[in-house]
């Protein structure tokens, strides 16, 4: 399960329900099409798309604005991560997914993640640690979301991956993003692949290793109780 705001997301092909997330066997991940950087549905004639979050839908939104529509030309970014427990450095893949490498960079830029502690962490049949909220609420994000970019097979939820959490929605990725600290391979492909952790792995491994405060998921998926508070967050593209 990868939950972003009270309509839930569920994945590792599981069924969500509002509110919660409910698990449902399913015979084989879910599977859709590669989508190249050049036909993204985030772009337009080569210009990012950004669409407003709708009012209403019980999400925490701080509007910092919206990125340029451009699209980045660089092919390789670097996210780094100043956090409580050291540094966690991303190498972000800008030509597969342009467009979220700019959000990530914009909101970086604007210091949207800045004192902001990773409000998520899972221990049994899925592996991640999830941050990027404000609000630390799992509801949080932008005023802004776009589509998701560079979907493919579940086989690129391997250890060290990062994606970006979404909705039960398409369309509705934010600045949320999960870290893979193990293999998820039933996870089904529905999120932006942003890139691999390069350096960092053993903190992201230590607050794994704390466990969970658990939450209204049930006893495996909750606040981390090795808190990490993600200090500074810089972009750069190389």
């Amino acid at each position: 399960m990868i939950c972003r705001s009270r309509a839930l997301l569920c994945a590792v092909a599981l069924v969500s329900l509002v509110g919660g997330c409910t698990a449902t066997p399913s015979s084989a991940p879910q599977v859709a099409r590669r989508i190249a950087a050049s036909d993204s549905p985030s772009q337009a004639g080569g210009a990012c798309r950004w669409m407003p979050v709708p009012s209403g839908n019980g999400a925490s939104v701080k509007d910092v604005g919206t990125p340029p529509a451009a699209v980045p030309s660089g092919a390789k970014a670097t996210m780094s991560l100043a956090t409580n427990l050291g540094a966690v450095e991303i190498a972000m893949d800008a030509k597969a997914a342009p467009c979220a490498v700019a959000s990530f960079s914009y909101l970086a830029g604007k210091k949207f993640f800045d004192g902001t502690a990773c409000h998520r962490l899972t221990t049994a049949g899925l592996f991640v640690l999830q941050c990027g909220d404000p609000s630390g609420t799992s509801t949080g994000g932008p005023a802004y979301q776009y589509a998701e970019e560079n979907l493919g097979t579940s086989a690129g939820y391997l250890r060290g991956s990062v994606a970006i959490a979404r909705t039960q929605q398409p369309g509705t990725s934010g600045s949320q993003f999960f870290i893979n600290y193990a293999d998820n391979l039933p996870l089904s492909a529905d999120y932006t692949r942003l890139g691999t952790v390069t350096k960092g792995m053993d903190i992201i491994d230590k607050v794994a290793a704390g466990g969970v405060t658990p939450g209204g998921n049930g006893p495996d998926d909750g606040v981390p109780k090795t808190r990490i508070v993600l200090q500074q967050v810089t972009v750069v593209y190389n």
